[in-house]
């Protein structure tokens, strides 16, 4: 597995909330996640895959960040894992929005172990994803 360096940074004022960052030498396909608020009830949801070019970026939330914790699932082409936490949550083989964080497998999905982005509470965020492990 590709070790993938982060560096972690509040955003200027860009329109993006939460964006993701490719400094690394592949193309990267990414899943996030999130807690979602209705006003009847709380729920995750995880929607991808964004595909992002060597030293290129990709908004991956456009609203502003109500959630501290952002979770992110980056793979590369041929679905070997260059980012990966310890948090369960569902992706699709194509695009997907995946309501729930339960059953994936019941439910025609697959569960990925997504890494957690602590974003300290900021408005907006981007995340740098980089070869030559975690620093």
């Amino acid at each position: 597995m590709l070790g993938a360096a982060l560096v972690f940074c509040a955003a200027g004022p860009a329109r993006a909330e939460f964006t993701v960052c490719n400094q690394t030498l592949d193309v990267v396909n990414l899943a996030v996640g999130q807690e979602m608020r209705e006003p009847s009830e709380a729920f995750w949801q995880t929607e991808g895959w964004w595909s992002v070019g060597a030293n290129q970026c990709v908004n991956v939330i456009r609203d502003e960040l109500v959630n501290r914790y952002i979770y992110v699932y980056a793979i590369d082409v041929f679905g070997q894992p260059l980012l990966s936490g310890s948090t369960s949550m569902c992706v699709g083989t194509r695009r997907f929005v995946i309501r729930g964080d339960k059953d994936c497998w019941v439910r025609g999905h697959k569960a990925a172990p997504f890494y957690e982005v602590d974003t300290q509470q900021m408005e907006r965020w981007t995340l740098f994803l980089s070869t030559g492990g975690l620093q």
